[in-house]
């Protein structure tokens, strides 16, 4: 099977190299700071499927390129999905992870219902049509921040069966059972079935 390329729609490097890693040897992915792009895409919408369609579209009109784009939320039953598709901006524009943690366990301070759950969304443009994909993990939001591995909100989220946060997990662990990493497998599966002989 000849090599897939594909351009993902991101500048962040702990996404890149992420994917990468589960693409191995079958596929050329490629961010947008090596396409010399170093813009946010706009991510105007509530919902992750659509900032990931917007991101998706955005980046075919101007690259002409086979490419993906994610929108990851973490959704927390006891703010009713909050804080979703405003993530990575919960606590404002400066998108500090940091400062979106603090809000989040303020918001849950003396909350008996922590559960929550990741889901990413993936949106490919493949050969000129739309696909999404989709991946989730449950699990439920600790009381303080533990571990250094990861990035986000990883170091509150506790998986389901487990007793460590994500950002306790080394990466293969935490990419075994990734909401990320579902919608990538599923993504993945399906061009890998597009291009067998």
């Amino acid at each position: 099977m000849n090599r897939i390329r594909l351009v993902f729609a991101s500048s962040n490097p702990h996404k890149i190299s992420e994917v990468t890693r589960i693409a191995g040897r079958d596929f050329v992915i490629t961010g947008l700071d090596e396409l010399g792009f170093h813009r946010d895409i706009p991510e105007p919408y509530h919902r992750l499927e659509k900032n990931a369609l917007a991101k998706a579209r955005f980046v075919h009109r101007h690259f002409g390129s086979d490419c993906f784009a994610d929108d990851t939320g973490l959704e927390v039953d006891a703010l009713g999905g909050a804080p979703g598709a405003a993530s990575a901006r919960y606590a404002g524009e400066e998108k500090d992870p940091g400062t979106n943690m603090e809000k989040l366990l303020r918001e849950l301070s003396g909350k008996a219902d922590r559960q929550a759950r990741f889901r990413t969304v993936i949106a490919l443009i493949w050969k000129g049509r739309e696909y999404l994909f989709e991946g989730l993990v449950r699990g439920h939001i600790a009381e303080t921040p533990a571990g250094e591995q990861g990035f986000g909100y990883d170091p509150v989220f506790i998986p389901l069966g487990y007793e460590v946060s994500f950002a306790q997990m080394d990466a293969a662990e935490k990419n075994s059972i990734s909401h990320r990493r579902a919608a990538i497998d599923k993504m993945l599966n399906f061009l890998r079935a597009q291009s067998a002989p």
